[in-house]
C-alpha cells in the first residue's frame, strides 16, 4: 500500500463524536514515549501529522486521521503515564476502555511497546485486557534501532514466554519497526491493505 492523502479529521474524550464514516479503523495505542507519533509520521509519509513531544502523555484525545479516503487511522493516548494527575487518567482510561469496547468501526489495534526494554507488567497486563475483550490486535515493537538484532530476539522472546504464562495460546502477530530507518513499514502498511481487502470483500456494512 502506498499512502497518497493523510487527513486530519477530528480530535475529541467522547466517542459519540467519532467520525460517522463507516470505514474500517486501525487504533495505535501503547505507553507515554513509546515513539507513537514519530511511527505514525514515519507510515503516512508525514513530518508532523502526529505532534511529536518530548513530554510524555502529550496525546490526550482520539486522534483521527482519514488514509487514502478509505481507512481512518486512530492515535490514542498512551496508557500508563503516572504523571497525568489520577483525574485526568481516569478520564481518558475510561474514554480509551469506550472507544475498544463500542467503536463498530475498529478492525485492529496496534499496542506498540519500546523494544529496548524487557518485559513491562503494564505492557503484559493492557494486551491480556485486548484479549479478555476480544479485541483484535498486533504488537508493534518501537525504536529497533536502538539495540542490537541479538537484544531485539531475546526481548520478542521474553515477551513471548511472558504472554504464554498468562495463558495465551499464541503470540499475537507483530511487526519490528523503526521510525529513524523506516524498518517495519511496508510490512505493517501490506498488512493493513491485506485486512482492509478482506473487510470490504466480508463485510457489507464497509
Amino acid at each position: 500500500m502506498k499512502i497518497n492523502t493523510a487527513e486530519f479529521i477530528i480530535s475529541n474524550s467522547d466517542v459519540s463524536k467519532c467520525p460517522k464514516d463507516f470505514l474500517p479503523e486501525y487504533a495505535f495505542i501503547g505507553r507515554s514515549n513509546v515513539g507513537k507519533s514519530s511511527l505514525i509520521n514515519m507510515i503516512t509519509n508525514h513530518k508532523s501529522l502526529a505532534k511529536t513531544s518530548g513530554r510524555p502523555g502529550k496525546t490526550q484525545l482520539i486522534n483521527h486521521f482519514k488514509i487514502n479516503n478509505n481507512w481512518f487511522l486512530v492515535d490514542l493516548p498512551g496508557y500508563g503515564y503516572a504523571k497525568v494527575s489520577k483525574k485526568t487518567k481516569s478520564v481518558f482510561q475510561q474514554f480509551i476502555t469506550d472507544y475498544f469496547e463500542t467503536r463498530e468501526q475498529l478492525v485492529c489495534a496496534f499496542v506498540l511497546i519500546d523494544i529496548r526494554h524487557e518485559a513491562q507488567n503494564i505492557d503484559i497486563e493492557f494486551m491480556s485486557y485486548m484479549g479478555e475483550s476480544e479485541i483484535p490486535f498486533c504488537i508493534i515493537f518501537t525504536k529497533a534501532d536502538k539495540i542490537s538484532k541479538t537484544k531485539i530476539d531475546s526481548h520478542i522472546a521474553a515477551y513471548k514466554k511472558q504472554m504464554f504464562a498468562n495463558n495465551w495460546e499464541e503470540m499475537p502477530q507483530y511487526f519490528v519497526t523503526s521510525s529513524t530507518e523506516g524498518t517495519g513499514k511496508d510490512e505493517l502498511l501490506a498488512y493493513i491493505d491485506e485486512v482492509n481487502q478482506e473487510v470490504f470483500k466480508n463485510n457489507s456494512e464497509f
